[in-house]
């Protein structure tokens, strides 16, 4: 794989999965030692850094703005916005915080340990060019407590960027890591800042939003581990270069977490506005939709797709009218050996599980969702079922208190719409 990335000839097999993706980020993963600053330098780390820091604070929100960057952990809202509302309210609440989301806690998704692991100098340049925008003094990045790889490479790479200069009291950037305790939920971000400041993994009522006040009462951004990846290579590269990937709404490429029935699964780099097939493709599936009765988009909260809605685009906002979503990017294939009906509970019942129990609608409405899924494959109780599930569906959505509660149903809501016949029992034919 190292000789095929280098331009020398490999395995057909590797071939095709490399050459169907745009490795932007991933361009030095497999080719320099992750504990090494010399061959990071040497491929190109911290040029980015360099140019940013000739720039004020808001010329580098600018080029951000310019550049049309979102961010990569789901919701896909504008980087720009959140670094410029941190800045305005400074003025009122003292200088903004930076934290760097890698909790990544949910099942299929492995993107963010994929690049702290292979490239940590690249996250690290990133904090860099994120805190000066800004205005942050402290940086607190937030690792799984799984994640152990993960924390020792960012460690060895914080410490040789202090020798650098780059971070610590030279740089006048304190980048602290902090490591979570597990749970899905620990990935939302007002959850995230309950843990560090010590407290139980729930999540705050908003507003105030954290760009207002968020970790310690201090304006706050939360940027996931890949949105800061995004950041060297647009100030070494520039706007235009950045622009050439991906669509209009959503510039740039996208790490997708790929597994489940492929013959080669594993982390790979696409332009956004990709579509699934073409994902699928890139994990060796010469006809996906042949080969597979749907995949699983978005984790646990996003939803399935079947066959022919393999067209369907990556990017903001829905994969299909049925409430599908991208989210941080994990897409699991599957084919006839698990029946839908098996996938789907399999999500509703880790939805319920790993609800942090906070608010009324989530802790008992999850449960109740996934029982009443079981029911639904139940001849003697499916119209009942079906009932209670369009009752809870509205209610999770608009009365949780964060993100998981209100994305749990999604997976309930997708199946339905493609694959009804697979939860419902065959109506028995009259004697």
């Amino acid at each position: 794989a190292r000789a095929l990335l280098r331009g020398q000839p490999g395995d057909p097999a590797l071939r095709e999965f490399f050459g169907g993706q745009t490795r932007r980020l991933l361009a030095r993963a497999g080719q320099i030692d992750p504990a090494s600053l010399d061959e990071a330098r040497a491929a190109g780390a911290y040029v980015g850094l360099d140019a940013a820091a000739g720039m004020a604070p808001e010329e580098i929100i600018g080029v951000v703005e310019a550049s049309g960057l979102r961010g990569r952990g789901g919701a896909y809202f504008p980087v720009h916005l959140k670094w410029r509302a941190a800045r305005d309210a400074a003025a009122r609440h003292g200088a903004a915080i930076l934290v760097i989301n890698a909790e990544e806690g949910e099942p299929g998704v492995f993107k963010d340990r994929g690049l702290m692991e292979a490239d940590p100098h690249l996250l690290v340049e990133g904090i860099c060019i994120a805190a000066r925008a800004i205005g942050a003094q402290a940086a607190y990045l937030y690792i799984n407590g799984q994640a152990d790889l993960s924390s020792a490479r960012m460690e060895v790479a914080l410490d040789q960027a202090e020798e650098l200069g780059v971070v610590g009291p030279e740089a006048g950037l304190r980048v602290e890591i902090r490591r979570g305790a597990g749970g899905y939920v620990c990935g939302e971000e007002t959850v995230i800042l309950e843990s560090i400041e010590g407290r139980r993994a729930v999540p705050r009522l908003r507003p105030p939003f954290p760009t207002e006040r968020g970790l310690w009462g201090r304006p706050t951004v939360i940027n996931n581990v890949e949105t800061l990846c995004n950041l060297p290579g647009l100030f070494r590269f520039g706007v235009d270069w950045f622009r050439d990937a991906g669509s209009a709404d959503a510039p740039g490429t996208k790490l997708i977490s790929l597994s489940g029935c492929v013959p080669r699964p594993g982390l790979i780099e696409v332009p956004m506005g990709a579509s699934v097939a073409d994902i699928l493709r890139v994990g060796g599936l010469a006809d996906p939709a042949a080969a597979l009765t749907g995949a699983v988009a978005g984790g646990p909260s996003g939803g399935l797709l079947p066959p022919d809605r393999f067209d369907a685009v990556i990017g903001p906002g829905l994969l299909d009218e049925a409430g599908a979503v991208l989210g941080s990017g994990g897409i699991v294939a599957f084919d006839d050996r698990l029946p839908v009906a098996e996938v789907v509970q399999i999500e509703a019942d880790y939805n319920a599980r790993e609800s942090c129990g906070k608010c009324t609608p989530c802790r008992e409405g999850g449960e109740r969702l996934a029982d009443a899924l079981r029911r639904l494959r139940d001849p003697a109780g499916g119209t009942a079922a079906r009932a209670d599930i369009e009752e809870l569906i509205p209610l999770l959505r608009e009365a949780s208190l964060c993100g998981l509660g209100q994305m749990a149903p999604a997976p309930v809501t997708s199946a339905l719409a493609h694959f009804e016949a697979a939860l419902t029992p065959p109506l028995e034919s009259p004697v």
